[in-house]
């Protein structure tokens, strides 16, 4: 059984190891590009007012990673002044990680636990809903499309604005559909019939995939998914067995398993 992990070409490789690890044969075949802000200067300059935030969200890795690379000499020890007192909202452990990594310290990131079963926008709400207040105001920092709208869902600013907190967004990263090269898309082909798994990670991906592929049949296609709204994008876009799962390796490896 062969396994396409779908996450974006510097995602990829990690969850790759990670499957290879647990015995699963695994291979990346990206389906989203990230690349870099279509405004670096909004950036910056939420950057330099980050005085004027009492938290910071990241919608995702990538956000919390290219929040800061529009400063590339930025050494992690220079991040902690910047940051002060201000906590961190993240969904999920691997932006959490990302921030570590750059230097925010681990008291002030809030995040769902490890046993929660989603990691997304309302597992985040239900830890940090007791912070919001009208005395807060939040950057929300986020990816956009290939022109440069917002990317992802806003549910959380609306449950912040309802409780009265400013918001503000900053664009750290835009997300397009990357380009196939012949192996890749022979590759996707083959896939849709041989019995590989596909991983989506993302509904966008699989957005990617069918507009890659157009005219594709997925109906003898199989895949997991790590959350229900991405399970749903996978069968409205004609994939005959769809797994959920939540997000751990360990769960994803099981449900792979489960089509054995």
């Amino acid at each position: 059984m062969r396994v396409l992990v779908t996450r974006p070409a510097h995602d990829a490789p990690a969850w790759v190891a990670t499957l290879n690890t647990h015995g699963v044969q695994a291979r990346a075949l990206p389906l989203i590009a990230i690349v870099d802000a279509p405004d670096v200067a909004a950036l910056v300059s939420a950057r330099e007012r980050l005085p004027d935030y009492g938290a910071l969200m990241f919608v995702s890795a990538n956000a919390a990673t290219r929040f800061w690379a529009s400063h590339p000499a930025l050494a992690p020890e220079s991040v902690v002044p910047m940051v002060g007192a201000k906590r961190a909202w993240v969904t999920g452990p691997g932006t959490a990680d990302a921030l570590l990594r750059a230097g925010w310290p681990l008291a002030q990131i809030d995040t769902p636990g490890p046993q929660s079963l989603q990691f997304d926008s309302e597992a985040l709400w239900a830890v940090v809903q007791a912070q919001a207040s009208p005395s807060l105001r939040v950057l929300i920092v986020r990816g956009s499309d290939a022109q440069g709208r917002m990317a992802g869902r806003d549910w959380l600013a609306k449950q912040l604005a309802e409780a009265g907190v400013q918001v503000d967004t900053v664009v750290a990263y835009a997300r397009q559909r990357p380009v196939l090269d012949a192996t890749q898309h022979a590759l996707a082909a083959q896939a849709a019939t041989d019995g590989t798994v596909w991983l989506f990670s993302s509904a966008e991906a699989i957005a990617n995939l069918c507009s890659l592929l157009p005219g594709q049949s997925w109906e003898a296609a199989r895949a997991v998914t790590t959350h229900p709204r991405i399970a749903q994008a996978a069968r409205r876009a004609g994939f005959g067995a769809v797994r959920e799962s939540r997000p751990g390796a360990a769960d994803v490896v099981t449900s792979i398993e489960s089509f054995a």
